[in-house]
């Protein structure tokens, strides 16, 4: 797999063996996980399915950002206090989750439930003197640390990077020192520890939650592409400085942007789409998740409707045909196939080239049953369902078109055209009947 910390591709090889540590940067629970977000857990999820396909024993951890300044904005403009408003946002995600079959997750952990954690790594920080305290809160001062920008090749801040949770308190000593405990403003929420009444900053949170659960070193560490600069790069310098060594994580994962109609999402574009949106309008939630596996991780997909569309009835085809196969006894002893998914997932997780040898198989000549085992073999990584047969799915526009020209040829006595378009259908991954489509 390719290691972002390298910047090459390495054979995977677990700290302790058979046993994976792996860590991903869960959502900040003030609003709906839109698409973006469900790409990255979504090929998250299909890498430690992978991983324990493997044979190997991964615990997946990931947090849950409960405390933060976009969730007290937003309990502010919207009336609700923000325990309620974290409770609801917490459960709408891990819903979406279980919908895109998300399941991998060995923990959720909640910022807000380690704070004592949080506070003993800050008061480590303040000993070694990598923190400073200021009006405002305690910082951690970069020049301190001369390892900053390992991971990205960067240290200073750019346009796109996420500035708000750096905090741009004037009093500090750097302008990229970034916060580990703010102290309490007036109405917000705070904890009253050994460092002063405050909450949390942003990045301590998940090295505090990490070294709970694996300690000061583990296997893997993944997230997308805009969380390298300064949040990966700030856990890095955060945690090698309190516990003294190095490396933090020995794999560091990206995932690529999602676009949408080939334009970055934005709720001032429109574009911000989220799984229920997915489902208002009629799709399969699986069809996304199929979506998501034709790109390469670290490659960037472009989201259209119409490209959903055409997953959602390549799923639907792929469901009818892996259970057709369902009633063959035939079995023989066939390597060849799983070889070749294997070979292609263990080149940096290939999906695009794993579904390739999917289909590929499907329409080999090997006996019915072995397709059958073969398939629900590889749907342990892909996720997609297929044990389960057809979900009942919205046809699309083109497709009842193209039945009422059918039924308009049959009509006329055309059928040979009709028989044409009847092929056609069935092509795209439907089956119809003399008036109907199934």
């Amino acid at each position: 797999m390719f290691n972002t910390l390298t910047k090459k591709k390495e054979k995977f090889v677990p700290i302790n063996d058979g046993k994976v540590n792996f860590f991903v940067c869960g959502p900040t629970v003030y609003d709906y996980a839109h698409i973006g977000n469900a790409k990255t857990y979504t090929q998250f999820d299909f890498i430690v399915r992978y991983l324990r396909y493997q044979g190997l024993n991964v615990f997946y951890l990931q947090n849950i950002t409960d405390i933060d300044d976009k969730i007290l904005n937003r309990a502010k403009e919207s009336g609700i206090p923000w325990k309620e408003l974290t409770n609801k946002y917490e459960k709408l995600y891990v819903e979406d989750m279980k919908k895109l079959n998300n399941i991998s997750v060995s923990k959720y952990a909640r910022a807000t439930d380690y704070i004592d954690q949080i506070v003993k790594q800050v008061k480590i920080l303040a000993e070694k003197g990598y923190a400073y305290t200021i009006d405002g809160g305690i910082y951690f001062e970069i020049s301190k640390f001369h390892e900053y920008g390992i991971l990205s090749g960067r240290t200073e801040i750019k346009k796109d990077d996420s500035v708000s949770r750096i905090d741009e308190n004037g009093h500090k000593r750097g302008w990229n020192d970034f916060c580990l405990w703010k102290f309490s403003k007036l109405n917000e929420p705070s904890w009253k520890t050994e460092l002063g009444n405050g909450r949390p900053g942003w990045h301590i949170e998940d090295t505090a939650i990490t070294e709970t659960f694996f300690g000061p070193q583990y296997d893997v560490h993944g997230g997308a592409t805009d969380l390298i600069f300064p949040h990966h790069e700030a856990e890095i310098a955060q945690m090698e400085s309190a516990s003294g060594k190095n490396p933090l994580v020995k794999y560091w994962l990206h995932t690529a942007f999602l676009m949408v109609d080939g334009r970055k999402m934005s709720k001032s574009l429109g574009n911000l789409y989220t799984v229920a949106d997915v489902e208002k309008k009629g799709f399969d939630p699986l069809a996304l998740r199929y979506l998501y596996l034709t790109a390469h991780y670290r490659d960037p997909l472009n989201f259209t409707w119409e490209s959903l569309k055409a997953t959602q009835v390549a799923l639907l085809k792929l469901r009818n045909l892996v259970q057709s196969f369902k009633r063959d006894g035939r079995r023989t002893t066939v390597s060849e196939y799983k070889n070749k998914f294997l070979e292609a997932l263990n080149d940096d997780l290939n999906t695009p080239q794993a579904l390739a040898v999917l289909w590929e198989m499907l329409k080999s000549n090997i006996p019915s049953g072995d397709k059958y085992d073969l398939a629900l073999s590889f749907d342990e990584v892909l996720g997609l369902e297929l044990n389960k047969g057809p979900k009942e799915v919205v046809i699309p526009d083109e497709i009842n078109k193209l039945i009422e020209k059918r039924n308009t040829l049959r009509k006329e006595g055309k059928f040979e055209e009709a028989d044409r378009i009847r092929r056609g259908i069935e092509e795209k991954g439907f089956s119809i009947g003399d008036e109907k489509i199934s």
